[in-house]
């Protein structure tokens, strides 16, 4: 595969977030409703599209628990699926809600569905209570224990300091990533990545998300690169540089799947293929090769 720039999504790829972000959807929604979803479960969620942002996913999650309680009968294989024929996305999980509950049900779940508390429990599971007290200017949540370091620091680095100098060599080098601006900092400095600021797009850089291409097309811009590969962990990664291809004629776009998040094995690969990917690479170690 010819490039002349690179880009890469963080979770999944960089960095491992199975006992991170993918722990903190789970004990978030426990800690708000005593009930939740397996970490297992997680993957189905991102499959739907929409999820590339965690604090939506955990938000759909309680819907789905929420549902749950007020005799939603189908699992979360129905639940999800059924998001993703409605286009995927938060809006999608409250669609499903609505339809498959009675009015007066479905007004319960939306009463009892707390958004703002779930983000602040996330964020405090996330980050413990010294980053907290440091990135958000509100109160911490009274759950858990005083002084809890917290996941992040449960993040194992993928990438291997020889492939960041061999892309960073040979390529500019751009991040995409839907994790807030200080976290994405923190992760790109732990994986010894120096990403300058415009060559990267964050949460607080982008109101779309992923999938839409904006980010992408726009660091191709900025790099004056022809053909570019996106390499991320989930379906709209993939998705994201296929839109990209799409909107953008003067570049190509390639999606890149690695097997280091949620989807793995030669389910995942099939997964990848289905939604277009250009590549499916055990690790993004595997990524100079490719390249070459």
């Amino acid at each position: 595969m010819y490039a002349d720039a690179v880009v890469l999504d963080v979770d999944g790829v960089l960095v491992d977030v199975a006992d991170s972000y993918r722990r903190a959807i789970v004990e978030s929604v426990a800690a708000r409703y005593d009930e939740t979803i397996a970490r297992g479960e997680i993957q189905a969620f991102k499959d739907a599209g929409g999820f590339n942002n965690d604090w939506l996913l955990t938000d759909a999650a309680a819907l789905f628990v929420l549902a749950r309680e007020e005799g939603y009968e189908g699992g979360v294989e129905a639940f999800t699926a059924g998001i993703a024929e409605r286009g995927g996305g938060l809006s999608g999980a409250r669609s499903v809600v609505r339809d498959a509950l009675p009015s007066e049900a479905a007004d319960r779940v939306e009463s009892a569905w707390e958004p703002d508390e779930l983000r602040t429990v996330f964020q405090w599971l996330y980050l413990g209570e010294e980053l907290y007290l440091k990135l958000e200017d509100e109160a911490p949540p009274a759950i858990g224990p005083e002084g809890s370091p917290g996941f992040i620091h449960d993040e194992p680095v993928i990438v291997e300091p020889e492939t960041i100098e061999t892309l960073t060599e040979r390529y500019p080098v751009g991040v995409v990533t839907g994790r807030p601006r200080p976290e994405a900092e923190i992760a790109l400095s732990r994986v010894g990545l120096e990403i300058p600021p415009d060559h990267r797009f964050t949460m607080d850089d982008w109101e779309e998300g992923k999938p839409h291409p904006r980010a992408l097309v726009t660091l191709a811009e900025r790099f004056g690169a022809t053909s570019i590969p996106f390499v991320g962990d989930t379906l709209d990664d993939v998705e994201t540089a296929v839109n990209a291809d799409r909107e953008d004629s003067g570049a190509e776009y390639h999606g890149v799947g690695v097997l280091t998040g949620g989807l793995t094995g030669p389910e995942g690969r099939r997964k990848f293929e289905a939604a277009g990917a250009s590549a499916v690479l055990d690790s993004v170690n595997d990524l100079p090769e490719l390249l070459e």
